[in-house]
C-alpha cells in the first residue's frame, strides 16, 4: 500500500469541501457520464486499442504507434521508470518541489535521485545517462517554466518526460512548445474530474532516435495485458470530442471567476499566497489553521513537498470557500 501523500480521497471521514484536490470541481458534461455507464464490461477492450490509438493519434497530429495506454498517469510514471532503468539509464532528475511519484518510482529501483529547484540547476549537469522529469504547468506550484526552460532542460538529457497533466486546466498564459526530442504524459481524467478513472497515455517522440524506438518497445513489453478497463479506454475517447472540449473552455472561466474570488478571500484571512497559471496554487496562513476535517474541510499540507507551513489550496464554489471563511474566522 502506497505510503506517498496526495490529495482527495483518504481514510479520514467525509470530505465535504476537499481544497486538496486538483481534480476539476465542476460537474462533468452529461455526454460524458452517458458515455461511462454505457461502457460494456462484459467483454475485455482490444488489448492492442487500435481504436483508442488511431483516435488519440488524429486528435495529436501523430501515428499510432506513437500513442501509449496507461493506466493512470502514476502507473505511466512507474513503467517508464523501470523501462529506462533497463535500459541502461541511472539517474532521475525531479524538480523540487515537485509531485512525489517521480522521486518514488526512482528510489524504489535503486536509480540514483537528483533534485533540482531551478533550470539553471540542470543546464551543465551531466544528463546523458538521466530520465529527467519536467511537469507543466507544475504540481504543487502552478508554475510554468515556458518553452526556452523546456528546451534547454531537455537538450543533452538522455530522456526527458513532460507530465502535461494539468495543461488542460491552464488558466493563464500559452502552453509552452514541447521539444520534439520529448516524451509526453497526458492524464485528462483530472481536468474531466474523474479521478477514479484510471487513464493517461504517453506520447513518443516525433524525433524516433534510436533509444527512443528502444524505449516504446519496452514500454510495449512491459504493459499488462488490457492495461486499461472499458471505463478507462471510454474516457479517453471521449476526451478530444467537440463538446467536451467546449465544457472544459466553459469551466475554465468558470474556475477563473471562482479562483480571484477565493484567493480574495483568503488575502483577507491574511494569508500568504505564490503567483499560479492553474486553478491550484501555494498559501500559507498567518496562524496554525483550527481542525478542518472535523469540519468537513481538507486542505492539501505542503510538508511533504519541502514546503512546511503552506498549503496547497485548490479552487472550489463559492459555497465551499464560504465554508472554509466560517471555520477559520470562528
Amino acid at each position: 500500500m502506497s505510503t506517498i501523500l496526495h490529495g482527495g480521497t483518504d481514510s479520514g471521514p467525509a470530505v465535504l469541501h476537499d481544497f486538496s484536490t486538483n481534480a476539476n470541481p465542476l460537474p462533468p458534461p452529461g455526454s460524458l457520464v452517458e458515455a461511462l455507464q454505457a461502457a460494456d464490461r462484459r467483454r475485455y477492450p482490444d488489448p492492442q486499442y487500435r481504436r483508442l490509438r488511431e483516435h488519440l493519434a488524429a486528435a495529436h497530429g501523430v501515428e499510432p504507434a506513437q500513442v501509449l495506454p496507461t493506466a493512470g498517469g502514476a502507473e505511466a510514471i512507474r513503467r517508464i521508470s523501470l523501462a529506462a532503468l533497463l535500459l541502461g539509464l541511472r539517474e532521475v532528475w525531479v524538480l523540487e518541489p515537485g509531485f512525489g511519484d517521480y522521486a518514488a518510482a526512482a528510489l524504489a529501483l535503486g536509480l540514483t535521485l537528483r533534485r533540482y529547484a531551478k533550470v539553471a540547476e540542470l543546464l551543465d549537469a551531466p544528463k546523458s545517462e538521466a530520465l529527467v522529469w519536467i511537469c507543466e504547468p507544475c504540481n504543487p506550484t502552478g508554475a510554468s517554466l515556458g518553452s526556452e526552460a523546456l528546451e534547454a532542460i531537455s537538450a543533452g538529457a538522455a530522456l526527458t518526460v513532460v507530465d502535461r497533466a494539468y495543461e488542460p486546466l491552464r488558466l493563464s498564459g500559452a502552453g509552452p512548445l514541447i521539444p520534439s526530442r520529448c516524451w509526453q504524459l497526458h492524464c485528462p481524467n483530472k481536468a474531466l474530474g474523474h479521478t477514479g478513472v484510471r487513464a493517461a497515455y504517453l506520447l513518443a517522440p516525433s524525433d524516433a532516435s534510436p533509444l527512443h524506438q528502444k524505449l516504446s518497445q519496452k514500454l510495449n513489453d512491459l504493459a499488462s495485458s488490457w492495461v486499461l478497463s472499458t471505463e478507462g479506454q471510454v474516457l479517453l475517447l471521449q476526451w478530444q470530442r467537440p463538446e467536451i472540449q467546449a465544457w472544459l473552455a466553459e469551466s475554465r472561466e468558470q474556475l477563473r471567476s471562482w479562483g480571484q474570488q477565493q484567493r480574495q478571500m483568503l488575502a483577507d484571512l491574511g494569508w500568504q499566497q505564490e503567483d499560479s497559471c492553474t486553478p491550484f496554487w501555494l498559501a500559507s496562513p498567518p496562524q496554525a489553521l483550527p481542525d478542518l476535517r472535523g469540519h468537513g474541510i481538507k486542505l492539501r499540507d505542503a510538508s511533504s513537498f519541502g514546503l512546511p507551513g503552506w498549503m496547497r489550496i485548490a479552487t472550489l464554489p463559492p459555497s465551499s470557500q464560504l465554508a472554509l471563511q466560517k471555520v477559520i474566522q470562528a
